[in-house]
């Protein structure tokens, strides 16, 4: 299989979840034992000797892929969700999306400066999300942070926001 053929399997929902929004449905992939077995693979080879300790995925679509590729690394794996769904003590962070504001989450104590995370999530478009869970998880004191998305929309340029030393990478490129 190759990364064309991942490509191919993401089907386009146009005007979701607001009109001038080209919504890339990544459910294909995973109802593909193939295309989902591919995503693990090519995951688990891009950082299998990186020394990651916990995958931190972002609500909700990071949890699809964050946790299987937490158990293929031998890491534990760190919920990032909005506000009102984790039970113990967070900090949180508010950061502004292509079509509106949003906060997100995590536990205080989920990462210690020993952790070396992949922050994990499902698409890069104008990079709000992720700068917003980087922030947290540096927050947090870790060693290291590696982050990772399986789609980019590389004409919204969301790679601007992540420092030049953080390695970033995505799987499919639009």
């Amino acid at each position: 299989m190759s990364i064309e053929t991942l490509t191919s399997a993401v089907r386009n929902i146009p005007d979701f979840p607001i009109p001038g929004i080209q919504f890339k449905d990544i459910t294909t992939l995973f109802q593909s034992a193939s295309h989902l077995k591919e995503l693990s693979e090519i995951l688990y080879e891009r950082y299998k000797n990186k020394g990651i300790t916990k995958v931190v995925g972002i609500e909700s679509r990071g949890f699809f892929m964050g946790p299987a590729v937490a158990t293929r690394l031998g890491a534990g794996f760190v919920p990032i969700r909005k506000p009102g769904k984790l039970p113990y003590k967070v900090i949180e962070e508010t950061y502004t999306k292509e079509y509106g504001e949003d906060i997100i989450q995590i536990h205080e104590d989920a990462l210690t400066k020993e952790d070396v995370v992949l922050l994990h999530d499902d698409l890069l478009a104008t990079g709000g999300t992720m700068a917003a869970a980087y922030n947290l998880v540096k927050k947090l004191g870790v060693k290291k942070i590696y982050i990772n998305f399986l789609i980019e929309l590389e004409e919204l340029n969301g790679m601007k926001h992540f420092p030049k030393d953080v390695e970033v990478s995505s799987v499919i490129k639009f």
